[in-house]
């Protein structure tokens, strides 16, 4: 597998970024040059030579997706990803997809790679119909993850802003998953890749305890040498009165026996974190 047979799509976001260290050699295309939500534009891109489509691209507002957003909500997490399901296709290339814990109702206490979708979103649901059509690919992997963080807005980079402003925030207590960096994304992408085990969908995040936001709040601060303190509150009582807000799974562990199983092992979340925060903070 060469650099120069990857093509990144969504090589600017949090994910894009990481995979662009990951493969330097890759290609990628500006939304000038290549609009995935374009089936025109998808088709008449010059896809010789490319053999691994990664898809890091998705409209990733949950909220927003409830509200003003609900079309491009659905043209990027699902028509975008079936125009590049037909361009593997077409060039018998291998999609690389990203999906996410929102496709569940988080009812169950770890999720599965066969667990039935069960959205509560409309996010959810527009995540759940790209997994469909990449799942009609010829090769395929949907790598299902959760909480993800990377070089980006993102729950630890807002928690360190305010506290280094010196305030205490209130943070849900009730919705229990683990974090995923991008750097165990990569990894478990790059291992697929390399190691070409049967197409499907294989669970990522890092290993480890299953805890809540707050809870990652807590170590957040105490890591970082910060005094704030953290109000553990419920998903319930912290939207109160709010409008436009999309429901939330409350459950969000991924087993990830299937991909571990295969010889790849996730470094614990609370190691990275505070390997993330060192850095933050250098």
């Amino acid at each position: 597998m060469k650099d120069s047979e990857i093509f990144i799509v969504g090589a600017k976001g949090q994910l894009g970024l990481a995979l662009q260290a990951q493969y330097p050699g890759a290609q990628s295309a500006d939304i000038d040059e290549l609009d995935i939500t374009d089936k025109k534009s998808v088709e008449n891109f010059d896809w010789s030579g490319i053999k691994i489509i990664l898809n890091a691209a998705a409209y990733t507002n949950v909220d927003g997706a409830e509200t003003e957003g609900r079309g491009a909500a659905w043209a990027v997490n699902a028509v975008a990803v079936a125009n590049l399901v037909a361009v593997a296709a077409q060039y018998d290339a291998t999609i690389v997809h990203i999906s996410t814990d929102y496709v569940f109702d988080g009812t169950q206490e770890s999720h599965t790679e066969d667990e039935g979708f069960a959205p509560l979103s409309v996010y959810g649901a527009s995540k759940a119909a790209g997994d469909i059509a990449v799942s009609l690919a010829p090769k395929f992997y949907i790598l299902r993850t959760s909480w993800v963080i990377g070089e980006g807005k993102n729950f630890v980079r807002v928690m360190l802003d305010l506290g280094k402003r010196g305030i205490s925030p209130s943070v849900v207590d009730d919705q229990i998953g683990r974090l995923t960096f991008t750097s165990q994304l990569v990894a478990a992408i790059d291992f697929l890749l390399t190691k070409n085990p049967s197409y499907g969908t294989y669970n990522i995040s890092n290993e480890g305890d299953s805890v809540s936001w707050a809870d990652i709040a807590d170590m957040i601060f105490k890591e970082a040498g910060l005094e704030n303190t953290v109000s553990h509150v419920t998903t319930k009582k912290y939207y109160e009165g709010k409008e436009g807000i999309a429901p939330r799974p409350l459950k969000s562990t991924l087993d990830l026996s299937k991909i571990k199983a295969l010889g790849f092992t996730p470094n614990h979340w609370r190691d990275d974190l505070s390997s993330y925060i060192k850095k933050e903070q250098s």
